[in-house]
């Protein structure tokens, strides 16, 4: 299982990126240029984390993973929310959240 804490300190360390709570206290939203990039819901067991993606990408993860499902409570074809069972790796994770972080900040 990856922690909570590992999760955000990567998420973190993009250049820029915010942490706020604009949607209340159970749900930590990371943003680059004042635009969302990954969001994690803070109570979840296993941990989840929602993800921006390229829609052609997006769709290959939900097939492909069990645990990539659409994105909960956003735009199912850009996001994709990825519950860290450990069916996809920590290297997979963070290729993610790059890819995600490339898709916001430009």
């Amino acid at each position: 299982m990856i922690s909570h804490k590992k999760v955000e300190d990567y998420v973190l360390s993009m250049p820029n990126a915010q942490l706020d709570y604009p949607f209340g206290e159970n749900t930590a939203v990371y943003k680059v240029k004042d635009r969302m990039f990954a969001l994690i819901s803070e109570k979840s067991d296993p941990l989840r984390i929602s993800l921006k993606c390229d829609p052609v990408l997006a769709e290959t993860l939900r097939q492909k993973y069990e645990s990539v499902m659409p994105g909960y409570h956003l735009n199912k074809k850009h996001w994709n929310t990825v519950v860290l069972s450990g069916q996809l790796s920590w290297p997979q994770i963070q290729d993610l959240i790059k890819h995600s972080y490339g898709l916001v900040a430009g």
